[in-house]
C-alpha cells in the first residue's frame, strides 16, 4: 500500500505558510508567532498563533505529524487490533474582533495504520472547513459554500451534497438542539471505495485546502469595517460560548487529540479568548439575535 506521508506533510507544511502569510497581509498589525513543539510519544508539529489583531482577536493555523503507539481506547475508536500510527495534518481556528466577521474552522488531515513489521495496513483522509458567524447574511454562506462546491463539482458532482450534509450533521450541539454554524464540508475515513482510489482522495484534499482562502477571505474584507458595539460584543461571547461547548464536548479532533497525549496547547487553541454564559439568555424577539438562532435551530 502506497504511503502519502511525504507528498502530505509538505503540502501541509506550504499551505501553513500561504495561509498566514495572507492572514497577516489581511490583519495589517498583528503576526503570526512560531512555536515548535515535540510530543513524548513521537513526533511533534509547529503551532503559529496571532492574537490581538485589528482583524484577529485570536487565532492559530496550526500543522502536526505525529506516531507512535496507538492507545487501547483510540484503537476501540477507530475499530482495529494494530497498535502502530502515524497521523499528519493542518488545523486552523480563527476567531476575528469584530462580530459582524465570522469564525471559521478547517482541517485536513491524513492518517496511516501499520503492522508488526511497520507496513502500512490502512491509510485514510479527513477534513474540511466550517463557518460560524455571530450575525447571519445569506450572501456570505453562499460564497463559502460555493467555492467549495466548485472544487467537488470538478471531480465528482456526488461529493459535494455528500460532505455538506455529513458537515450539518456532525458541527451540531444536540444538547441546544442547534447547529454550531451555517455548516461547510466535512470528510472523514475516505479510503478506496471502488470508485475511488486513495490517490484521488489525496488530491481532492489538498484542492480543498488551498480553497480555504478564497472561500473565507472575502466574507472578513467585506465585513470588516462593519460598525459594532457593546451589544454585538455581548452577543459575539455568548455565541461563542456554544462554540466551546461543541469542542469540549463533542468534537473528535479535541478527543483524538488528548487521547494520544497530544500537545494541551495546540488541542486547545480553538477555543476563543473571551467567552461567556449567561442563564437562559434569549435575545430581542425580532433582532438580528434571534435571526441567527433561527437559522441555526434544528426543529423537529
Amino acid at each position: 500500500m502506497e504511503s502519502y506521508k511525504e507528498t502530505f506533510l509538505k503540502y501541509t507544511a506550504d499551505l501553513q505558510d500561504e495561509i498566514c502569510s495572507r492572514l497577516e497581509a489581511v490583519d495589517g498589525k498583528a503576526l503570526f508567532g512560531r512555536d515548535e513543539w515535540q510530543r513524548t510519544g513521537g513526533g511533534g508539529g509547529l503551532s503559529r498563533v496571532i492574537s490581538l489583531g485589528e482583524v484577529f482577536e485570536k487565532g492559530g493555523v496550526n500543522t502536526s505529524a505525529v506516531h507512535g503507539q496507538l492507545p487501547v481506547a483510540m484503537q476501540e475508536v477507530l475499530k482495529t487490533r494494530h497498535d502502530r500510527f502515524f497521523a499528519c495534518g493542518l488545523s486552523l481556528v480563527l476567531h476575528p474582533l469584530n462580530p459582524y466577521v465570522p469564525t471559521v474552522h478547517a482541517n485536513y488531515r491524513y492518517f496511516e495504520l501499520y503492522d508488526a513489521k511497520g507496513e502500512v495496513v490502512d491509510q485514510w483522509f479527513g477534513g474540511g472547513s466550517d463557518l460560524t458567524p455571530y450575525y447571519y447574511f445569506e450572501a456570505d454562506a453562499r460564497h463559502f459554500h460555493e467555492v467549495q462546491q466548485k472544487v467537488c463539482d470538478g471531480l465528482d458532482k456526488t461529493l459535494y451534497p455528500r460532505f455538506k450534509a455529513a458537515c450539518d450533521d456532525y458541527f451540531f450541539n444536540p444538547h441546544r438542539n442547534e447547529a454550531r454554524g451555517v455548516g461547510g464540508l466535512f470528510f472523514d475515513y475516505l479510503r478506496p471505495d471502488g470508485e475511488h482510489d486513495s490517490r484521488f482522495w489525496l488530491e481532492m484534499t489538498m484542492a480543498l485546502g488551498k480553497a480555504f482562502l478564497p472561500a473565507y477571505l472575502p466574507i472578513v474584507e467585506r465585513r470588516r469595517g462593519m460598525e459594532y458595539g457593546e451589544r454585538q460584543r455581548y452577543w459575539q461571547e455568548i455565541r461563542r460560548g456554544r462554540y466551546v461547548e461543541f469542542n469540549l464536548l463533542h468534537d473528535r479532533g479535541t478527543l483524538f487529540g488528548i487521547k494520544t497525549q497530544g500537545r494541551t496547547e495546540s488541542i486547545l487553541m480553538s477555543l476563543p479568548p473571551r467567552v461567556r454564559w449567561e442563564y437562559d439568555y434569549r435575545p430581542e424577539s425580532g433582532s438580528p439575535e434571534e435571526e441567527l438562532l433561527q437559522v441555526l435551530s434544528r426543529t423537529e
